[in-house]
């Protein structure tokens, strides 16, 4: 979708500033918003796309008004909620007031190390891969309504692949719960003029990893 999330190429949001010796988190609570958000993961009551997207869906206000684990806490509520988890008066109260929705299964001391290892994401494919190293490929104009990995800076543009990755699970459909759709992901790159125009450093290149719906022959 094209939210404000969608920051790449936009200009006037300042300086980026590194903070030196900066702590994982600055507020105890942040840590708790992390647990929180690896345990359910974990659980298997949603994915990480999924949480991508309930971010991607809150107000564009809230959006830049809030912290990095501050969109993590609402993007989560958003998903509890959704997914039926807890009712709005139990947000409200702080705790359950009546029976809950049951986890796949649950993280314990046991499962910590399990549930801070990231899953892999690659799947069996489903097919040969379109493209090859070397093809000029041009990615297409979408602007869907719902979840993608696709830039709006790099919608349009003719660039030629670099890498295959493989068949990964498709962000596109696990984040609109259409299972995992696996799709071939390869590395595309682009010269900087085909993507910021002809006063762009004639020596800068853009790579960005793009599944294959994205793409077609240039």
């Amino acid at each position: 979708m094209n939210g404000v999330h969608d920051m790449g190429g936009m200009d006037g949001f300042g300086k980026v500033e590194a903070e030196e010796n900066e702590p994982p988190f600055h507020e105890t609570w942040e840590g708790r918003v992390l647990a929180m958000q690896r345990a359910m993961g974990y659980a298997g009551a949603w994915h990480i796309d999924d949480s991508r997207y309930a971010q991607e869906t809150l107000p564009a206000r809230t959006y830049l008004a809030v912290s990095y684990y501050q969109r993590w806490e609402l993007a989560m509520e958003k998903n509890l909620l959704l997914r039926g988890y807890v009712t709005e008066a139990e947000l409200k109260a702080g705790h359950a007031l009546g029976p809950t929705k049951p986890l796949p299964r649950k993280l314990s001391v046991e499962t910590v190390q399990a549930g801070m290892t990231r899953n892999s994401f690659f799947r069996q494919q489903q097919g040969p891969a379109r493209f090859k190293p070397g093809d000029r490929v041009r990615t297409r104009n979408i602007n869907p309504l719902t979840h993608t990995r696709l830039p709006r800076y790099a919608r349009d543009k003719v660039g030629t692949v670099e890498l295959i990755h493989g068949c990964h699970a498709y962000p596109d459909s696990v984040a609109t719960d259409r299972g995992d759709d696996p799709q071939w992901l390869y590395t595309v790159v682009f010269d900087g003029r085909e993507i910021w125009g002809p006063d762009t450093d004639p020596t800068l290149t853009i790579s960005i990893d793009a599944f294959e719906p994205y793409l077609e022959p240039a």
